[in-house]
């Protein structure tokens, strides 16, 4: 399948008082069973399940020696599956197919540090080959083709590791030929034969010049240009295999991001796909004719609408079959087969193979099957206000026996824990969340809030988070965290706030800022001082930080350089009086651990407790399961005395992990 979407540049101490006479909600809450810690965060029995473009073979992700690897097995036997990598200490995280179908590669970086090679694997002889043999070198995926099977474009940054030069990779030989360089360009655009087409330029005004590129020259001078409001909505998508068309996300003229068709030789444009309340999410397209043929828009929920009336009619009948929010994940060349995923947040997702003109449909496999029949909840999409009477797209979890009738508020107030996302260029969506589950099973309500900067809403809701980290950003989360006290989900005193990322900043945010706001937070690789921040982002980010100095504020000025200090924790450290938890991973090269090190440094200095765990082998979060869960562990016994929830005990888990404990083990039960 051959998606258009959006081409953007790379730029979570006092016990829960006991009532004296527990109600039917707390029975049912005590009575339902313990989901295991491995059950929801250990390895998957298969994910990412993909048909090959010919439609002869299905490839998917699934444990070999306790490690992801990626499986084939023929499509008319999908049991008879063979692991055609052996990765021994990180698990392969995506995969896909070569276009003639001959060769399946990944991309996997060492120890979380981002430098991702690419590989592949021929399906005939097994044969594994290292396609981009560079050290410190990240790859990107440039473009591919229904046309040209023999062949692919991929970005590389071993020359210059702040710019990705295009290069044509012949996939039989791993020949790579350079080209085009690309010194000073965010991306480039090719069509369905491999000429590149279009390339992007940041500019002085936060936003991108569109130059046109002929025979591998671009041009003198933009044919479009964006400004910082428009930067992160509009960016060309995708041509259609003819080359005729170019398709846009673009919001240029109005708030949302609309899709857009643009007649290449005439420069004419029509709007073929928009809403007012959110942006144009995924677009479905003709694997041969790159046409587009199904939009989805996702407010509170996907929503799709079709633009071809036969696939409007298959998703229709899917959707009449299978229970739960559903999307195509993969497509065959001449459009046969389908990949469906299906996701009914209260059992565990599963995949399942369409043949549409047979109309049979086969559930291939379920993802977690351990989780059948667990007391999994349901997530409530709400409509939250700001102070400022912004709306915040926001999603509640409830712990199970807390809300008999299912309206999303509890008989009894619970304990919470505020769930902030990461970006913060990014968003929560609805369905199935391990997060969210666990959580809850652990007898807390899960709130997340898509605060202001968040993305998918328009522009104007991002810009509404501009220089705001900290401050309205930050009130957004405090606005949420009233509305759920007033509506009896939770009691003042009982609020937790946790996130990794921008997630783990404004949970620094939240115990520097608002000192008595929340009963404690779990910070995960979380920065800590903005200057610092922006000091040490990789260099392949160059093309966005003229974004991050506008959105965030300019340590080359004076103004923007006190504005960053104002906003970052570091400097409001001897505040906290929260118990605070943090999980690092040493080779992050987006949050240094310098960012941990330095907070947890100030709190010691000023005798305030602290527990910090880092991970020496992981990056910016954590790929590998034993590691994730070791952090989980220490996650839920904190929060059980913080909050007073349920927690499974630590046990072995530490053991099996590469944890470093280096601060506070005497804080957390079980943990010492």
């Amino acid at each position: 399948m051959r998606t258009v979407s959006r081409v953007l540049p790379a730029v979570i101490g006092v016990l829960m008082s006991l009532n004296p006479a527990p109600t039917p909600a707390a029975a049912a809450e005590a009575a339902a069973p313990l989901i295991e810690r491995a059950k929801l965060f250990g390895n998957p029995t298969r994910a990412a399940g993909t048909l090959s473009p010919d439609g002869k073979w299905l490839s998917w992700l699934a444990p070999r020696d306790g490690v992801m690897n990626i499986w084939v097995a023929p499509i008319a036997t999908p049991a008879q599956g063979r692991p055609l990598t052996a990765s021994k200490d990180r698990p392969i995280r995506q995969h896909f197919w070569a276009p003639d179908s001959s060769m399946v590669m990944y991309i996997q970086d060492k120890g979380g540090d981002e430098n991702f090679l690419l590989y592949g694997i021929d399906i005939g002889s097994g044969q594994e080959r290292t396609l981009t043999p560079f050290e410190k070198t990240r790859v990107q995926l440039v473009g591919s083709s229904p046309i040209v099977k023999d062949r692919i474009l991929v970005g590389l940054n071993n020359r210059d590791e702040r710019w990705h030069d295009v290069h044509s990779l012949e996939l039989k030989t791993g020949r790579l030929t350079e080209i085009i360089r690309g010194d000073g360009y965010a991306g480039f655009l090719a069509d369905a034969t491999l000429a590149l087409r279009l390339a992007l330029r940041p500019n002085a005004a936060g936003g991108f010049d569109f130059y046109r590129v002929e025979g591998n020259q671009v041009g003198e001078k933009p044919f479009a240009s964006t400004t910082l409001e428009d930067s992160l909505t509009t960016q060309p998508a995708a041509f259609t295999t003819d080359g005729k068309t170019l398709y846009w996300i673009d919001s240029r003229g109005r708030d949302t991001a609309a899709l857009v068709a643009q007649d290449v030789a005439s420069g004419a444009t029509r709007v073929i796909g928009a809403s007012p309340r959110a942006d144009v999410g995924s677009v479905l397209a003709n694997p041969r004719t790159g046409e587009a043929e199904a939009y989805s828009i996702n407010y509170l929920r996907e929503e799709w609408t079709a633009l071809d009336a036969t696939v409007g009619a298959d998703l229709a009948w899917l959707g009449a079959r299978l229970r739960g929010d559903l999307s195509v994940t993969s497509r065959t060349e001449d459009d046969r087969l389908w990949t469906v995923a299906v996701d009914p947040v209260t059992a565990p997702p599963s995949v399942h193979l369409f043949d549409r003109q047979a109309r049979s449909l086969t559930e291939l496999y379920v993802s977690r099957p351990e989780l059948s029949g667990a007391p999994l909840q349901k997530m409530h999409p709400l409509e939250l206000k700001a102070r400022d009477g912004l709306t915040l797209p926001s999603y509640l979890t409830l712990p199970p026996g807390s809300d008999p009738d299912g309206d999303g508020k509890p008989i009894r107030p619970v304990p919470m824990v505020l769930f902030v996302h990461g970006g913060p260029w990014a968003r929560d969506d609805y369905g199935y969340n391990a997060y969210h589950q666990w959580m809850a099973n652990r007898g807390y309500a899960v709130l997340a809030v898509n605060f202001r900067g968040s993305t998918g809403f328009g522009k104007s809701f991002i810009s509404a988070g501009d220089l705001q980290w900290g401050r309205r950003m930050h009130d957004d989360l405090l606005d949420a965290v009233q509305w759920a006290i007033g509506a009896g989900v939770t009691a003042q005193d009982k609020v937790a706030i946790m996130g990794g990322s921008y997630g783990g900043y404004a949970t620094l945010a939240g115990l520097a800022f608002t000192p008595t706001t929340f009963a404690c937070g779990v910070d995960i690789v979380g920065p800590s001082n903005l200057e610092t921040l922006l000091k040490t982002i990789p260099p392949y980010w160059t093309a966005g930080i003229e974004q991050f100095h506008q959105r965030m504020g300019n340590p080359n000025t004076e103004a923007g350089l006190a504005l960053l200090r104002e906003r970052s924790p570091l400097y409001k450290a001897g505040d906290i009086v929260r118990p605070l938890l943090i999980g690092q991973g040493a080779n992050d090269p987006r949050v240094k651990q310098a960012e941990s090190d330095q907070i947890v440094t100030a709190m010691k200095a000023r005798g305030i407790p602290v527990t910090y765990v880092l991970f020496p082998d992981e990056g910016h979060g954590f790929a590998r399961p034993d590691n994730n869960i070791a952090f989980n562990a220490i996650t839920e016994n904190f929060l059980s005395v913080c909050l007073g929830g349920r927690a499974e005990p630590v046990g072995g888990t530490l053991g099996v992990s590469s944890a470093q404990v280096l601060e506070g083990a005497d804080r957390v039960p079980g943990l010492k």
